[in-house]
């Protein structure tokens, strides 16, 4: 399989390893790798001036297929200090994934800095965290995780801790913001309140919001699912790097019996 999610191919063609597989279908991917390529393509789109992303949506079309992939990004609406990025990844000529971002001139805005959520204890007081039975490997084998409050199997609110094992792209580091949209996509799965095998709760999109740059290799993630009464929910989360908390992400969710 190789010790990276999607091995590059030139031309913004990548192929998808076995790592990338979810847990529910093999042969489909869990959104965390897509979602961290295309982070890799905005953060890759030219900047007249240092910038920073300060949100990403990920727009979820249909499964990702372990496949080859192609992906693009460009800027969307121009500007001096505020940009909007569009991204989009295609698989046999069907766009599976549309992304865009928010892009700000870089500025030192140190002395105002406040109102950060409190920070999670760190991985070292985590303790180690099984693949449930039934759930398929790939992208959860391919992560480090660790638990302090909850767990895959267990319903409710959960505070995980998790790393790649493997790069992004053969050959490359990841950036930070690409760890961490490699993990923010599970805030559904860590805090799950129903039995997969019975119900689906499958996000329709991703939006996360950042405070600061992630640092490090360990991303937390701090996850709450509301469940409303309708066929829709949320899954909320802080996401951490061992400094303290970096972003808010949230998914919208389809909730609905098998």
């Amino acid at each position: 399989m190789g010790d990276a999610f999607f091995e590059p191919l030139g031309g913004g063609r990548f192929r998808s390893t076995e790592h990338t597989n979810g847990p529910w279908a093999e042969g489909s991917q869990h959104l965390g790798p897509p979602s961290a390529l295309l982070t890799r393509a905005l953060e890759g789109v030219a900047a007249e001036a240092p910038c920073a992303i300060s949100r990403i949506t990920v727009e979820i079309l249909g499964p990702v297929p372990v496949a080859e992939l192609e992906v693009s990004a460009a800027v969307e609406r121009p500007g001096r200090s505020v940009e909007l990025l569009a991204a989009e990844i295609t698989a046999g000529g069907r766009t599976v994934v549309r992304g865009r971002a928010w892009r700000i001139v870089r500025s030192d805005s140190t002395p105002v800095s406040a109102g950060f959520p409190d920070p999670i204890d760190p991985p070292e007081q985590a303790g180690p965290v099984a693949r449930p039975e039934g759930w398929g490997s790939g992208y959860l084998d391919a992560m480090e995780w660790r638990s302090l409050r909850g767990s895959f199997a267990g319903p409710g609110p959960a505070t995980i801790w998790a790393r790649q094992q493997v790069d992004l792209v053969a050959g490359e580091t990841p950036s930070g913001l690409q760890r961490l949209l490699t993990v923010a996509d599970s805030g559904n799965g860590v805090s799950n309140r129903l039995d997969p095998r019975t119900w689906w709760f499958i996000n329709t999109e991703l939006t996360v919001h950042i405070y600061r740059e992630p640092a490090g290799e360990w991303v937390g993630i701090d996850a709450n699912t509301v469940i409303g009464p309708h066929g829709v929910g949320a899954a909320l989360s802080t996401l951490h790097d061992q400094n303290g908390p970096v972003a808010a992400g949230a998914q919208s969710l389809m909730v609905r019996p098998r």
